[in-house]
């Protein structure tokens, strides 16, 4: 079993980067395919990217700006997010399967979140 710790969330104006990394312990994350998703409150969990042994996906509104890698030494994966824009603040999980189909849906571990806010 492996234990998922986001972090990285923090105010941010639009067109700012910034870089969220999901930690892990008790199993390697090479082991695994690792989704990042994002829910606003009252809406549908959304899909925002994910990497697998082979592939990297990304949903449309996030292409081109946001890039995701992984970091074996320190056992993190990091989802590098530039150009910001409002529809970017919520909060953001990451999660981890252990098979690479389908890399939009099936995880089975999830982290508890950190938070994206964009300032006025």
């Amino acid at each position: 079993q492996v234990n998922l710790v986001e972090s990285g969330g923090r105010v941010v104006q639009a067109g700012d980067s910034l870089t969220l990394t999901c930690d892990a312990n008790g199993d390697t994350l090479r082991r695994y395919s690792i989704g990042w998703f994002r829910q606003a409150p009252g809406k549908d969990r959304e899909f925002v990217a994910a990497i697998s042994w082979i592939t990297t996906v990304y949903e449309d509104s996030v292409k081109g700006r946001f890039t995701l890698s992984r970091d074996n030494d320190k056992n993190a994966i990091h989802l590098q997010m530039n150009n910001v824009i409002p529809e970017d603040a919520t909060i953001y999980y990451c999660a981890a399967k252990r098979d690479s189909y389908e890399l939009g849906s099936g995880y089975r571990y999830w982290g508890q979140g950190t938070q994206v806010t964009l300032s006025s």
